[in-house]
């Protein structure tokens, strides 16, 4: 036995699992596993793997993951198991195109955000504004990572109910790559 102790923490690997909804603490957790992996000359890794299982949340936590994915100079790649939903879905796709991968059983559901607001007329518009913005960002979002014009976006991923995909129907939409057994 040498001096080296051997890791078997995921996080010394580059893996980070999430299997809670999103909030700020999950959001400071993962963007300093982000961070500290970049910086980390020690690592022995060369890309992360994200591992998702959540039906969602928080959606300025969600976003605040997308940009520190977006933002790292180490690949993340993302492995959707259990189900993705929400926020774990919008998660899911920040990964890098082609290492987005689905395992065959996982369940994806997309839906329209939804927000309650109550106030004064000045509060309520400033609400309204808030809720175009952020929809037009999830919008932006869907079009950049996969591929699906405007019309399809809301048609197949944003229609007025909640949307159901097998892993098969996400590859056929561009929402993964590939569908693989977890640890393959």
């Amino acid at each position: 036995m040498t001096d080296e102790k051997k890791s078997h923490s995921l996080k010394d690997k580059g893996i980070f699992f999430i299997s809670k909804s999103f909030d700020n603490e999950l959001a400071k957790d993962v963007v300093t596993w982000i961070f500290e992996s970049n910086f980390d000359e020690k690592r022995n890794y060369d890309h992360l793997t994200l591992i998702i299982n959540s039906g969602g949340g928080s959606v300025d936590a969600g976003f605040a993951i997308i940009d520190a994915i977006k933002g790292s100079a180490l690949p993340v790649h993302t492995l959707g198991i259990g189900m993705i939903a929400s926020m774990g879905l919008m998660t899911f796709l920040a990964g890098a195109k082609g290492h987005r991968a689905l395992t065959p059983n996982t369940a994806i559901m997309s839906h329209q955000f939804w927000s309650i607001n109550i106030g004064k007329q000045h509060e309520l518009l400033a609400a309204q504004k808030e809720f175009d913005l952020l929809g037009n960002k999830i919008t932006r979002h869907y079009k950049q990572t996969t591929g699906l014009n405007e019309r399809q976006i809301k048609e197949i991923l944003l229609p007025a109910h909640d949307v159901w995909l097998s892993a098969a129907e996400a590859l056929d939409y561009g929402i993964c790559d590939e569908i693989r057994i977890a640890s393959s």
